[in-house]
């Protein structure tokens, strides 16, 4: 079993930086690719970026891609996704989710899933 808690979320100027934090605590957390998605009200969630257990292999949505960062620090058990240039159509809530698996930008492909941590971006 392996917990997930996000954090990091807010409200912020389009334009502006956040950084979203995701804990992890059971499991072996280097032994798990990790994933961002998103989810904005009335619609589907949706891939953001994704990291491999060794931080080889990284992933991102066409949407983010030159503007978001995924990291991971194996050490502190943490997957880090860096967002600049942040537009109100990223106004959604972030969720983190870990894979036993390869790193994917499929949901049904993650094991386990935080709760969430809201973005919103104003114009």
């Amino acid at each position: 079993q392996v917990q997930l808690v996000e954090s990091g979320g807010g409200l912020v100027q389009a334009g502006g930086s956040l950084r979203l934090s995701c804990a992890a605590s059971g499991r072996t957390f280097s032994s798990y690719a990790m994933g961002w998605f998103r989810q904005a009200p009335g619609k589907e969630r949706e891939f953001v970026a994704a990291i491999s257990w060794s931080s080889s292999t990284t992933y991102y949505a066409g949407s983010v891609k030159g503007r978001f960062t995924i990291s991971r620090d194996n050490a502190k058990n943490t997957v880090y996704v860096q967002m600049d240039s942040l537009k109100p159509e990223d106004t959604a809530v972030y969720y983190c989710a870990a894979s036993a698996s390869p790193a994917s930008t499929i949901a049904r492909r993650y094991d386990y899933w935080g709760q969430g941590t809201q973005v919103t971006v104003s114009s």
